[in-house]
């Protein structure tokens, strides 16, 4: 079994990671960023219905990245950060990983562009 890194719990992040992988969810979130809006304020935006639309969004609230609030009639939507950070986070801890393998890489073409240059020489 791979260790993991101390954290939000896995299961916690694979609905992160689970809700962000749909680009209608993700358009969902830049929309909630700007300010709340209502239900039917974000299905006004999208060519599916309703119905679809509320799918989406209790993915995106059971993952924790939004919230709900009834006023009157109406349900308002709000974008909880706080689940970005905790995914945000969780691969800030593996950047460094790829950051050191991107630093080799371009070492090395450095390196080998510099070997070609002075073979041509």
């Amino acid at each position: 079994m791979i260790a993991t890194r101390p954290g939000p719990g896995s299961a916690r992040l694979d609905a992160i990671f689970s809700a962000l992988a749909d680009p209608t969810r993700r358009a969902i979130l830049a929309r909630l960023s700007q300010k709340g809006v209502t239900i039917k304020q974000v299905a006004e935006e999208f060519p599916m219905s309703l119905p679809a639309v509320s799918k989406h969004l209790r993915v995106l609230e059971k993952a924790g990245l939004l919230s709900r609030e009834k006023r009157g009639r109406e349900n308002h939507l709000q974008l909880e950060a706080e689940a970005l950070k905790e995914a945000s986070e969780w691969m800030a801890y593996y950047e460094q990983f790829w950051s050191n393998q991107l630093d080799s890489l371009g070492s090395f073409l450095a390196a080998e562009q510099d070997k070609e240059q002075q073979d041509a020489d």
